[in-house]
């Protein structure tokens, strides 16, 4: 399997788990999205707005769009879980069809990351990428984590790349069209 084919599947993936997880968010009661919470940040509403704003730092990088650190100062968090939802599935999709259009030579190409004060560093689109990848899946496990103690059960994310797997997960790749 090349990167980039790795890189896709992520990509795909990233999808239909943040799908899981918003299902899952969308159905909490009345205050529990901004409910107090102990993990890094202090809520799921806290916790999701930081991926979302996240995800599009990291992807203006790699778009090389030229945005940096201005997106998180343009950024207004959420404050309706719905709403958020359709925000980072757009994100998701769009992440997909960036992965879709790399090529292995992009993966080892350089793009300026905005560090503030740090100035600005270059960084491979592959480093960046599985970065994006991984800083989701951490938050998304600490989202995960947070609705054990909600309404809502907290949804199987582990179920994506096997094909014994499939049985669990295919009519949602079906529904987002994966």
């Amino acid at each position: 399997m090349h990167m980039t084919s790795h890189f896709r599947r992520m990509a795909r993936n990233n999808l239909w788990s943040n799908d899981r997880i918003y299902r899952a968010v969308t159905a909490l009661q009345p205050g529990e999205f901004e409910a107090a919470r102990t993990s890094f940040f202090p809520s799921l509403k806290a916790t999701l707005n930081h991926i979302l704003s996240v995800d599009l730092y990291y992807l203006d990088m790699i778009e090389e769009a030229g945005e940096g650190r201005k997106i998180f100062e343009r950024f207004i968090d959420f404050e309706d879980a719905s709403v958020l939802a359709g925000a980072q599935a757009e994100f998701d999709r769009r992440l997909v069809v960036c992965c879709d259009r790399l090529t292995e030579a992009d993966l080892d190409r350089q793009v300026l990351s905005d560090r503030g004060e740090a100035g600005r560093i270059p960084e491979r689109i592959g480093d960046v990428l599985a970065h994006l990848l991984v800083h989701q899946i951490h938050h998304r496990g600490q989202v995960h984590a947070m609705l054990s103690g909600t309404s809502a059960a907290p949804p199987q994310l582990d179920e994506f790349f096997l094909d014994y797997d499939l049985r669990f997960r295919s009519e949602e790749v079906e529904r987002l069209g994966l």
